[in-house]
């Protein structure tokens, strides 16, 4: 389904993501010790959930015929008392939507494929790969 290889850069917690051609930095604030030249391990997570928000939603616009027009996801992220992660999408459009139109695009986000495996979890795995040598 999808391949990601990350790497160690530089100082503090500073690393590369490669997944194909594209690269993408990841880091701490700098109130945590990173440098702050990166999004950080959550802000990926929810930059991946308004990815496939906003590609769903133009998707389904676009079948449908709706001028959706510019489109923004706000997404923010918290912790219930239960210690329960808590994500909360606002969502922006431009376009001339009726009421019925959006009430059907807030029925499909809930469907989104990265949505849907967000609330069912995942099996992960990990296993010691082969030594590397430093250059």
């Amino acid at each position: 389904m999808a391949q990601v290889q990350i790497v160690s850069e530089g100082p503090n917690y500073l690393h590369s993501i490669q997944a194909g051609a594209h690269h993408v930095q990841a880091d701490e604030p700098a109130t945590l010790g990173g440098q702050g030249a990166g999004m950080a391990p959550f802000e990926l997570y929810l930059a991946a959930l308004s990815a496939c928000t906003a590609i769903t939603l133009r998707m389904y616009a676009e079948k449908k015929g709706w001028a959706l027009g510019e489109f923004r996801a706000e997404l923010s992220s918290s912790r219930s008392a239960a210690g329960r992660l808590q994500v909360h999408r606002v969502l922006h459009a431009t376009g001339p939507l009726s009421d019925a139109q959006w009430q059907r695009l807030l029925e499909v986000v809930e469907k989104t494929p990265v949505t849907l495996v967000m609330r069912e979890g995942a099996e992960i795995t990990s296993e010691r790969g082969t030594s590397m040598q430093a250059d």
